[in-house]
């Protein structure tokens, strides 16, 4: 088995590789675990990790010319596909960061968080959204083997995904008010969190993914 990690140039994607070859130990599968730019390398491959990091116009521009669109694309359609913050964020129809469009392949928008929010003890809220939150598991997953509801995540934004279909939302968290954080369906899973730098239950996640048929 072949896993790509898209490198298009966003981010530290050293500690994604890092993560899921410690995943792949926890998992105890033959895998071929790669960082990639080549096209062709993500064609042929049997799953496909998707990254990203950075302002949503620098990714998509990024990913453009790459090269790589058409290889994502692919894997989107035909393989278990795992979307990481950016990543997931490039997989709606519309940012609002810098106007820009994204993939497409879940309907629905990127918004900012609003300005001036303020916790339930009355502290103002920092943007981006930095550090350690509970997600809450909507739906059941197979990707969620293991992790027990409200189990906190590594967050680093200031935009989040709002899905047309409601169904596809898998978790959700809050700053201050609830946000989807984990989409999916059919073979494509995507989180607002890291799940590289989650710890335990980010690694859990990926041996799930190395186990996943999609």
């Amino acid at each position: 088995m072949k896993i790509a990690i898209v490198d298009y140039g966003m981010g530290n994607l050293h500690s994604v590789l890092k993560s899921a070859q410690t995943a792949q130990k926890l998992a105890d599968v033959n895998a071929e675990i790669v960082l990639t730019d080549q096209p062709e390398i993500i064609f042929a491959a049997d799953k496909v990790i998707f990254p990203g990091q950075g302002a949503m116009p620098d990714c998509m521009s990024a990913l453009q010319k790459s090269g790589l669109r058409e290889a994502v694309a692919d894997g989107l359609k035909n393989k278990p596909f795992f979307g990481i913050c950016v990543g997931a964020q490039l997989l709606f129809e519309h940012s609002e960061e810098g106007d820009t469009a994204g993939l497409g392949w879940f309907g629905g928008e990127v918004k900012r968080f609003a300005a001036n929010q303020h916790d339930a003890a009355g502290t103002k809220l920092k943007i981006p959204h930095m550090g350690w939150n509970n997600v809450y598991q909507t739906q059941a997953h197979p990707l969620f083997k293991d992790i027990n509801q409200d189990t906190r995540f590594y967050f680093v934004h200031s935009y989040y995904f709002v899905p047309k279909d409601k169904r596809i939302i898998l978790g959700k968290s809050d700053y201050p008010h609830e946000f989807a954080c984990v989409v999916g369906k059919d073979n494509v899973f995507a989180t607002q969190f890291h799940a590289e730098k989650s710890h335990d239950a980010g690694l859990l996640l990926l041996r799930n993914f190395l186990h996943w048929n999609g």
